[in-house]
């Protein structure tokens, strides 16, 4: 019983060491003897124990690499860059991918590296920002030839960061903020500009208007004194008498009419009770003279 015990124990161990599985999106490497023997997929597989050896699992997932370069533009500004290259294992070149690689995460980088040192150099800092998606096709242009020997395909290649100096990115946030500045200061000279050219119209409009009105209101004046001259000859009193009369009535209106509102601080002078018969005289003179001149004159 102890032997046949043993024997079915042994059993089991080969019967177990026979079999073997591999996940979804995996294939196992297999080796006879340290020979490269098979690829196995997704599935329970048999082998044969103690010969056939599941020498390593590959992973078929696509993958990301990050890779971390510095290097300097056309214009001597060093910048790091962060470039994701997303990769995958060939279905029917895994023992490509496993037997001529040692490590293809490190080969990737020497290839990321040696294109963006190249491609860079040759661009402006503002440059480098719109042309980026560029670098990342050169990238994978370069990655797909050389990779897809060894067993990999290159999926994608991304630019996802573009870090210049500190001092760098403090200029160029200085250079926007000035730029913004002077936008800024023109657009507000312009709309000063609109403002007193607004102004200036609205006041030459407005004098323009206040013009016709004196005009207006002086005219006014002429025919009424015209009427109330022609009034005064009608009442046998000579023109130069009703020319004085007028302008001592008009006097005597403008007093009043200071003297009606309370919050007037206009001072007329003279302004003695004798001033309207001193100023009546003078015109009478006045008017005289200028009559005895015209008379000569028409003579």
């Amino acid at each position: 019983m102890t032997y046949l015990g043993l024997i079915v124990f042994l059993g089991l161990i080969v019967l177990f060491a026979s079999f073997f599985t591999v996940k979804q999106a995996t294939a196992a490497i297999v080796e006879r003897l340290g020979k490269f023997l098979t690829v196995r997929h997704a599935g329970l597989h048999l082998k044969i124990p103690f010969i056939d050896v599941v020498t390593k699992r590959m992973n078929l997932r696509i993958q990301q690499l990050d890779v971390i370069i510095d290097t300097k533009t056309l214009d001597n500004v060093f910048i790091r860059m962060k470039v994701s290259v997303q990769y995958q294992v060939i279905k029917e070149q895994v023992a490509d991918a496993f037997y001529k690689l040692e490590n293809p995460e490190n080969q990737i980088t020497s290839y990321v590296f040696d294109v963006v040192r190249a491609e860079v150099p040759k661009l402006k800092l503002d440059d480098v920002f719109v042309r980026k998606d560029d670098i990342a096709i050169a990238v994978k242009g370069e990655l797909q030839e050389a990779m897809q020997s060894y067993g990999y395909d290159i999926i994608k290649t991304l630019v996802t960061d573009i870090d210049p100096d500190e001092q760098v990115k403090h200029a160029m946030n200085r250079i926007n903020a000035a730029e913004r500045e002077r936008t800024a200061a023109e657009y507000e000279s312009e709309a000063q500009k609109i403002r007193i050219v607004a102004v200036a119209k609205a006041e030459a409009e407005s004098k323009k208007l206040q013009g016709q009105g004196i005009a207006d209101q002086r005219r006014e004046i002429a025919k009424g004194l015209q009427e109330s001259v022609e009034m005064l000859n009608a009442a046998n009193i000579n023109a130069q008498e009703a020319s004085a009369l007028i302008v001592v009535t008009q006097h005597y209106d403008t007093l009043q009419s200071i003297g009606a509102n309370n919050r007037s601080n206009l001072v007329l002078l003279p302004n003695s009770p004798n001033s309207a018969s001193t100023m009546l005289n003078d015109l009478m003179v006045s008017l005289a003279a200028t009559q005895k001149m015209d008379d000569l004159d028409s003579k």
